[in-house]
């Protein structure tokens, strides 16, 4: 009877958490399909949409830094809300049109975006069983490709039918929706908050530097760092660069949430593998590997290619650069201390928005200098060649308990 409420639990776990990633990601990428209307309307130049993505990075950093001790305060469920919250009122200040307000977009949708995976992240750790942890990460992680998808999708259609205003507003609307459906579910999944855990400025550098005192753990952080950077970067640039080649934006929205379908299997299969067959860290490395050649062949051979082939390198970037997630998360709640997985999943993952702000600004700086997309795209699946080789030195730590206990 046991195991059967724990299965519900796990199972309930999985699907909220899922939907509330599945918006986040819509919230997230959005902006990207819209990005070229915008651009346009507003006569922007391309390269100042990196200026963008950079600053969403630099706010889901200090979210992410200072979220740990929130979660643990009022509960990943309803930090989960607020962080939908946010999105809501990222988008809708986006659809406004106005400077200051994309700035606003940046801050408060890039702080939504960034609470969002650590709260879903400890929750999942409360019911997931270690053994099969790499997996049940991924399968919640396949709610980021699937929001992409929809966005992709749906967003193209929507910007003909209502303008890309319009087409935020909706998405905000939704997302202020489903926040209200996860009520309900607040008294279970928010039984382990510690209402007397307060918050203090230090909890940033402690994030932060709980992510690199242990060496896997600094492994982790380092690997976040070229993978969420390069995944940015394919996820805010690839429609402008498709449009810029003389693709319409329908075609471009088409050709990459065709691309974002690979990902969702992919997340699935890494996370089984990682789970049964090999350690997460011989995954990874694989994975590292598998960008680091995708972005070489887009970027060097890109704009010579048809747009089915440019199709099948996007769909390499997806199975790779868009697929890690649920690997890595699990080892990071893993390698954390005892009652701290919010905390060293945060810590990673700021590694990770690191790489999400400076390699846009890499990215933005080589199309500025060589007038180039594909210049952009060899230099920032760079830093994943890196981590690839690192990989290959055997970790430190003992080999993964597949039987010890998720209360860590």
């Amino acid at each position: 009877m046991r195991l059967d409420r724990s299965l519900k639990l796990l199972l309930l776990a999985l699907g909220a958490m899922f939907a509330q990633q599945t918006f986040a990601s819509l919230g997230r990428g959005l902006p990207a399909v819209v990005a070229p209307a915008v651009i346009a309307e507003l006569q922007f130049d391309p390269a100042w949409f990196g200026i963008y993505v950079s600053l969403t990075a630099v706010a889901a950093l200090m979210f992410q830094l200072g979220c740990g001790s929130f979660i643990l305060r009022y509960g990943a469920l309803r930090m989960s809300q607020l962080a939908l919250v946010m999105l809501t009122i990222g988008l809708a200040a986006g659809a406004t049109g106005l400077i200051l307000m994309f700035i606003v977009s940046a801050v408060i949708g890039g702080g939504g975006t960034a609470v969002s995976t650590p709260a879903s992240s400890h929750l999942l750790g409360r019911y997931s069983p270690p053994r099969y942890a790499p997996l049940v990460f991924s399968l919640k992680q396949t709610a980021v490709p699937a929001g992409l998808l929809l966005g992709g999708l749906l967003g193209p259609p929507l910007i003909g039918w209502i303008d890309w205003q319009g087409t935020l507003l909706v998405a905000a609307a939704a997302c202020l929706a489903f926040t209200l459906t996860l009520q309900p579910l607040r008294r279970e999944f928010d039984s382990d908050r510690i209402p007397s855990r307060s918050f203090h400025i230090s909890d940033f550098w402690t994030t932060l530097t709980g992510a690199v005192r242990a060496r896997e753990l600094r492994a982790l952080s380092m690997a976040c760092f070229a993978f969420n950077g390069l995944q940015t970067v394919f996820t805010y640039y690839f429609i402008i660069y498709l449009t810029d080649h003389g693709h319409s934006l329908t075609a471009a929205g088409v050709v990459f949430s065709t691309a974002m379908m690979v990902a969702v299997p992919g997340r699935i299969l890494w996370g089984w593998i990682g789970s049964v067959l090999v350690s997460p860290r011989v995954v990874m490395c694989g994975l590292a590997f598998g960008m680091a050649a995708s972005t070489a062949l887009l970027g060097l051979f890109g704009d010579k290619l048809s747009v089915l082939l440019v199709g099948l390198l996007a769909a390499g970037l997806s199975a790779t650069a868009m697929s890690w997630h649920g690997v890595l998360l699990a080892e990071a709640a893993r390698l954390a201390p005892p009652g701290a997985r919010a905390s060293a999943t945060g810590g990673v993952l700021s590694f990770g928005q690191i790489g999400a702000f400076l390699l846009p600004l890499v990215y933005a700086a080589c199309l500025s200098l060589t007038g180039s997309h594909g210049a952009g795209f060899i230099v920032c699946g760079l830093p994943a060649l890196l981590v690839g080789v690192a990989l290959l030195r055997p970790g430190s730590a003992a080999p993964q308990n597949r039987t010890e206990t998720a209360s860590a």
